[in-house]
């Protein structure tokens, strides 16, 4: 017997010129609660959640005055920000086009761009309290070249909050399967009193990510 509609999964037809990956992609989309909850709450993305779960697992956003978000687009990061911290200043940074947010500054370029790290700390008039960062390497199919450009991009972050951050503060990542690799790992235990690996419910049991989140940044000497 057939199940209703309303009991039944989505299913998406596949289009001419869709390839069965995107169905699978569109399918799951449509059928993500997460994907759903975002929509009714206002949030641009279900990482938002993500965010929301760190934070209640670890009080990321408690207090907070100043912080960066690195790979802002499409800005459901910034946004969980605005609405737990309404009176903290957020700077984000992305080379995607993102969608302005109100009390958020955004800047369109390369968070590589050696001009970047001053423009950030500009914008925000202070020393951030919360580098955060769900940045991930555009993927070309090769997991171990994948793996690589990711945490590059996750070690380039790393070191500007190290750079920038006020004593006490936070720094939260994105990384992938395996964890943050050793030397970042030391790294970062070298600059900060706790650091711990996360996969909130809201990341999807069969994605590779995980997050890093470092805590009570020691200080520059």
């Amino acid at each position: 017997m057939a199940r209703s509609g309303r009991d039944a999964d989505k299913r998406v037809r596949t289009a001419k010129g869709r390839t069965a990956s995107s169905t699978r992609w569109l399918e799951r989309q449509l059928n993500d609660p997460y994907v759903k909850k975002a929509k009714a709450d206002g949030y641009r993305s279900r990482a938002a959640y993500k965010l929301i779960e760190l934070d209640e697992k670890f009080g990321l956003l408690k207090g907070t005055r100043r912080v960066v978000d690195l790979g802002i687009a499409p800005g459901g990061w910034s946004q969980v920000v605005r609405a737990k911290a309404p009176r903290a200043a957020i700077v984000g940074i992305d080379l995607l086009e993102t969608d302005p947010i109100d009390g958020v500054t955004i800047l369109k370029m390369d968070f590589m761009d050696d001009a970047a790290p001053a423009r950030l700390e500009a914008a925000l008039d202070g020393a951030p309290d919360l580098v955060m960062s769900d940045m991930a390497a555009n993927t070309v199919g090769h997991k171990q070249t994948d793996h690589l450009r990711t945490m590059g991009l996750v070690e380039a972050a790393a070191w500007f909050a190290i750079e920038t951050l006020e004593s006490g503060g936070s720094f939260v990542a994105k990384v992938l399967a395996g964890g943050t690799d050793t030397d970042l790992l030391k790294l970062l235990k070298s600059h900060f009193r706790t650091v711990k690996h996360a996969k909130p419910p809201a990341s999807r049991k069969g994605s590779s990510e995980w997050y890093v989140v470092a805590q009570n940044f020691k200080g520059r000497s």
